[in-house]
């Protein structure tokens, strides 16, 4: 198997590896962004596509957000499900990640309770401004008309590979869940060629809300909130700054 990548890791979790296999072959749909393809999986292994190294050309870019539309445009049946075939649990990064058997009531009472709290509780951080926005999501602040998207969950540049032939994504934290928290991490650590993701996203999306330069924020919270439980340090201070802006 000269052409694939086997990742490891004795001490995995049982479902992580089967989570992410789960996670790549549910994005894989047609017209979205290619994602490495899984020859096999077991509890302390994954094996995927090696992908060669290419450079983030404009034009690459461009067909990256285009297809990343086209990627959340294949759906899910509601917020906070996760893949078909998956083991009905899930990861970001070593951070388990709520995944649901039923609807929530809306998108933000569901990001408020299994996304924002669900990871301040584990960081142990509670402060007011945090409160006064998860308040806000779960009375409708920022819903939109939206459906649920299909996103990869944990698109930070490190898992969005440049290859030859544009771009390929690596290690999901796949569930139904809304566009902007994809096109908001791939801001929040800085992504080449990110103006230009956006802006091609925009032209082939009509699902964006208005204004959605300033949610980005917002969707930034959760992935600085599991920043904190895993690392501590300046990730609190740095969620607790922008739960403030949206407070």
């Amino acid at each position: 198997m000269p052409h694939a990548y086997v990742k490891t890791r004795p001490d995995a979790p049982a479902g992580f590896f089967a989570a992410e296999a789960a996670g790549l072959r549910w994005l894989s749909v047609p017209d979205g962004v290619p994602v490495a393809g899984v020859h096999a999986v077991t509890r302390t292994s994954l094996t995927i596509d090696r992908v060669p190294i290419g450079s983030p050309t404009r034009a690459a870019a461009e067909e990256f957000g285009r297809r990343l539309a086209a990627t959340h445009d294949a759906g899910a049946t509601f917020f906070g499900i996760g893949p078909d075939g998956g083991p009905g649990l899930g990861w970001i990064g070593d951070a388990p990640l709520p995944l649901r058997t039923v609807s929530p009531a809306s998108w933000g009472a569901w990001y408020a309770e299994d996304r924002l709290l669900f990871h301040a509780r584990r960081a142990g951080i509670a402060d007011p401004a945090l409160d006064r926005v998860v308040e806000r999501l779960a009375s409708g602040d920022f819903d939109d008309d939206a459906p649920p998207a299909r996103i990869h969950g944990d698109l930070w540049s490190g898992n969005v590979l440049w290859s030859p032939d544009g771009v390929v994504l690596i290690d999901p934290a796949a569930h139904g869940g809304h566009r902007l928290t994809d096109l908001a991490m791939l801001a929040l650590f800085g992504t080449p060629q990110l103006a230009r993701i956006h802006a091609a996203y925009a032209e082939a999306s009509d699902r964006l809300p208005d204004g959605w330069g300033e949610l980005i924020g917002l969707h930034q919270l959760h992935p600085l909130l599991v920043h904190a439980e895993l690392f501590g340090g300046g990730y609190r201070a740095q969620a607790l700054d922008v739960a403030r802006h949206y407070s």
